[in-house]
């Protein structure tokens, strides 16, 4: 993971889960850029995972995520 601070938070439906955390984005990509060179996973960082009730299930430093679950991605 880089450590030069170009992460950015997003919020993703994935499935029944809405994923709220940071991926590292290169200078001047766009979150568009980052799915379309993802592979099957993802790292998601600082990641809070919430039912969409609106109830907060889980957290972690660190989650991968499918990139066949994503429905929607976007900066949040």
């Amino acid at each position: 993971m880089a450590e030069n601070g170009n992460r950015t938070r997003v919020v993703i439906l994935a499935g029944s889960y809405k994923i709220k955390g940071e991926i590292d984005l290169v200078p001047g990509a766009r979150v568009t850029d980052y799915m379309v060179e993802a592979k099957a996973f993802f790292a998601v960082t600082q990641a809070e995972v919430w039912d969409l009730e609106g109830r907060k299930i889980h957290t972690a430093p660190f989650l991968n995520v499918s990139r066949a679950q994503v429905v929607v991605i976007a900066p949040e």
